[in-house]
């Protein structure tokens, strides 16, 4: 089988490249504390797009920083009362959106609720308001990571923006909590995972071919390119000497899900293709192997980072039966 990382026994035991913070657990520590301190100011509104047999809601809440968060809602119509259903928390794909409401209707028609959130300043509706210094110019992985305070990095708000998306799932009535789930590719995969940390009342999880893992080995591999493009283009501009190598991705560490990999508490189903060049196999396995929780992979030896034929019905098995 050809090779483009490591081979399957040091994948197995591969433990990341990128440094972790010494402050990290204080920082996420201080971080739900501000999410939690947030009203989220909860608005459902009956969307355009209608069906007979599930109610469509475009749900607004308000995130850390006061951004809009916005996410596609949908729930079987006619719940008898009392009955609570199982529910999952979606998350897209890198400067992408939620996507359509069709695409969620077989999860709606097999009897769940379904929250799909935009990502703020990404493809959908979500707000990115937060005031930061330095760069803007590409990429959400390096905004705010020229700002003295690492608390300005984008990617800790979007991370707490799942987590209230599923605390607020979590609490409705009609939903069962001991069943709420997760589920992305890519950026998704990696939202994922930081949903299931950050909301440890996760019960599953399934991320494919996670992103915002072990951004250093991507480096060091060449592979800064595609969707970690921003590594390139903030070194040439910001550090072209890469005088500042170790602080910069010391910094990234915080938003580095590897590291917020031992957290999470839901039993977890990942898929990995092993031809995977923009999110590379050991970035992922990075993340895999330093989680405690009941897991296991489904490997693709002969996929990139494509469409893996079977994954949709792992995971609708994983989240049904399983």
């Amino acid at each position: 089988m050809p090779v483009i990382d490591m081979p399957m026994e040091k994948l197995a035991i591969y433990s990341g490249r990128n440094p972790r913070p010494v402050d990290f657990d204080a920082y996420w520590l201080d971080a739900l504390a501000d999410m939690r301190a947030v009203k989220p100011d909860l608005d459902l509104r009956p969307a355009e797009f209608h069906t007979p047999h599930v109610d469509c809601f475009d749900m607004y809440f308000t995130g850390v920083g006061g951004a809009r968060i916005h996410a596609k809602f949908l729930r079987p119509k006619h719940i008898p009362a009392g009955t609570q259903l199982p529910a999952i928390c979606m998350f897209h794909g890198y400067s992408g959106h939620a996507g359509d409401w069709t695409d969620k209707l077989a999860w709606a028609g097999a009897g769940y609720i379904v929250a799909a959130m935009d990502c703020r300043g990404q493809g959908g509706f979500s707000e990115d308001i937060t005031p930061v210094r330095g760069t803007t110019h590409h990429g959400h992985i390096v905004r705010g990571l020229a700002d003295p305070d690492p608390q300005k990095l984008l990617f800790r708000s979007i991370y707490l923006d799942t987590a209230q998306l599923a605390g607020i799932v979590l609490a409705m009535a009609e939903v069962d909590a001991n069943r709420v789930y997760a589920m992305g590719r890519s950026q998704g995969g990696g939202l994922t995972l930081a949903c299931a940390a950050l909301e440890e009342r996760i019960a599953k999880a399934a991320p494919q071919y996670p992103f915002l893992c072990d951004y250093q080995r991507v480096w060091e591999m060449d592979l800064a390119k595609d969707a970690y493009l921003e590594l390139h283009a903030f070194f040439r501009q910001h550090d072209p000497r890469h005088l500042r190598e170790e602080e910069i991705f010391s910094r990234l560490g915080y938003i580095d899900c590897q590291h917020l990999a031992p957290r999470i508490k839901a039993k977890t189903l990942m898929a990995i293709g092993l031809m995977d060049t923009v999110c590379p196999p050991s970035t992922q396995f990075a993340a895999y192997n330093k989680m405690t929780c009941e897991k296991r992979t489904v490997i693709y030896p002969d996929f990139a980072h494509e469409i893996l034929p079977g994954w949709s019905d792992l995971v609708f098995d994983f989240f049904t039966n399983q």
